[in-house]
C-alpha cells in the first residue's frame, strides 16, 4: 500500500467517526473536503495528497475539538447556516468563527455590534413604489424594540418609519433582489404586511445587522416569554419563507382571467400571500392555511371555465370561505407547491393560529 492510498484510508476512518460525519461549518451530511486551516484551506479527502504531518493534524483536530474552542461562546439569537443557505451567511460565519474568533469565550474590546443592543448604519433600501435603491440611516434599538428608518439625511424631520421588533421578520434574498447581500425585512403594518427590500455592499456589515436584528428579537422573545427556554424560543426569532414562486390566479367565480402573481407561503404563521410582482411593497391578498379537521385542503386540479391561463398544472386549495385555483408553469412546481401547502396542513393549530385565521377573515 502506498503512502498516500495510506493516509487516504485513515482520512476515510477519520470522517466515519460521529462528529466528522456532517460538514462542521454548514452541517451538510457525508462531506468530500476537509480543512487543515480552520475553515480557510481546504483539500479533497479523495483527490488531493495527504501527507504524513497534515494526516496527524486531522487526527488531533476533528470536528468535536473544534467546535470546542471556536464555537464555545456563540450565543444563542446568532444564525447558524445550514448547506442551503445564501452564500454571504455561510461565508461569514466561517470568518466569524475562524478569522475574527468572535465565538471563543474571549472578551472583545470594541464589544461585537450584535451584542450592544443598538446598531446603525446606512443600507441601500429599495422605494416602495420603484425600483430604485437609496440609502436610508436605519437606527436598531433592543431597548425600545424598534427598528427606525430615515428617509433623509435630516433626521430632525422625524423618521419615516418606527417598525416594532414584535412582528419584523428578517431573511436574505440575494436572488430576488439582485444583490448578493440582498435582505428582506418583513413586518405588520395595519392591516397589510409590509416588505422592506435592502442591502450593503458589505458582507460582514449586512449579516451584523441580520444578526443585531435577531439578537434584538431574542431579548423581545426573552422578555414576552420569560419562562420559554432557548430551544422553544429560537425557531421564532427570524425564519426562512418555505416556498415562493409565481402562480397564475383565477377569481372566486373560477371564469375571471388567470394573472400572474407572486406567491410566499410564511409556514409558521400559516399564510398563504400573493403580490403582484416579487418586490411590492405589500400583498394583494393573503390565504389562512389550517387544517382538514378546520375545513381546509389542497389538491391538483386541472382548471375549468377559466379564461387566458397559459399554465396547465393546477392547485386548488379550499377555505371554509371559498375555493381557490392556482396555475403553475410546470408539474415539478405544482408538486412542490402540494408539498409544503400539505406539510401546513398536517400541523396542528395552536391558539395563536386560531387568532390569525379570525382576523384574516374579519380583514375580509
Amino acid at each position: 500500500m502506498s503512502n498516500r492510498e495510506k493516509n487516504q484510508k485513515i482520512l476515510l476512518e477519520l470522517m466515519k467517526r460521529p462528529d466528522n460525519k456532517q460538514c462542521a461549518d454548514c452541517g451538510a451530511p457525508d462531506p468530500d473536503w476537509a480543512s487543515f486551516k480552520m475553515g480557510v484551506r481546504v483539500k479533497s479527502v479523495k483527490l488531493d495528497f495527504w501527507d504524513d504531518e497534515l494526516v496527524e493534524f486531522m487526527k488531533s483536530h476533528g470536528n468535536a475539538k473544534v467546535r470546542d474552542l471556536y464555537e464555545k461562546a456563540v450565543p444563542p439569537y446568532y444564525y447558524r447556516p445550514q448547506q442551503d443557505d445564501c452564500v454571504v451567511l455561510r461565508e461569514q460565519w466561517i470568518r466569524a468563527k475562524y478569522e475574527r474568533t468572535e465565538f471563543t469565550g474571549e472578551t472583545k474590546y470594541p464589544p461585537l455590534s450584535y451584542t450592544t443592543g443598538f446598531y446603525e448604519g446606512m443600507l441601500w433600501k429599495k422605494g416602495k413604489e420603484n425600483a430604485q435603491f437609496l440609502k436610508r440611516k436605519f437606527v436598531l434599538s433592543e431597548r425600545e424594540f424598534t427598528l427606525t428608518y430615515f428617509n433623509k439625511d435630516d433626521e430632525s424631520k422625524g423618521p419615516k418609519a418606527v417598525i416594532s421588533i414584535k412582528d419584523l421578520n428578517a431573511t436574505f434574498q440575494p436572488e430576488k433582489i439582485g444583490h448578493p447581500n440582498g435582505l428582506q425585512l418583513t413586518y405588520q403594518e395595519g392591516d397589510h404586511t409590509r416588505n422592506l427590500y435592502v442591502y450593503h455592499e458589505s458582507s460582514e456589515e449586512i449579516v451584523t445587522w441580520y444578526n443585531s436584528i435577531r439578537a434584538a428579537r431574542y431579548a423581545y422573545l426573552r422578555t414576552a416569554y420569560p419562562t420559554g427556554s432557548d430551544e422553544e424560543l429560537t425557531p421564532w426569532i427570524t425564519r426562512n419563507y418555505l416556498k415562493e414562486g409565481f402562480m397564475e390566479k383565477t377569481g372566486p367565480l373560477q371564469k375571471e382571467s388567470f394573472k400572474k402573481r407572486w406567491f410566499i407561503l410564511d409556514s409558521q404563521c400559516r399564510k398563504l400571500f400573493y403580490f403582484k410582482g416579487q418586490l411590492d411593497a405589500e400583498e394583494l391578498g393573503v390565504i389562512f392555511i389550517g387544517t382538514e379537521r378546520n375545513g381546509y385542503s389542497v389538491k391538483a386540479c386541472v382548471p375549468q371555465n377559466a379564461r387566458r391561463n397559459k399554465w396547465k398544472c393546477g392547485v386548488t386549495v379550499e377555505t371554509p370561505e371559498r375555493q381557490f385555483v392556482f396555475m403553475c408553469e410546470q408539474e415539478r412546481e405544482q408538486r412542490e407547491w402540494l408539498d409544503v401547502l400539505r406539510q401546513v396542513l398536517s400541523r396542528p393549530m395552536t391558539p395563536q393560529d386560531y387568532t390569525t385565521e379570525a382576523n384574516i377573515r374579519h380583514k375580509r
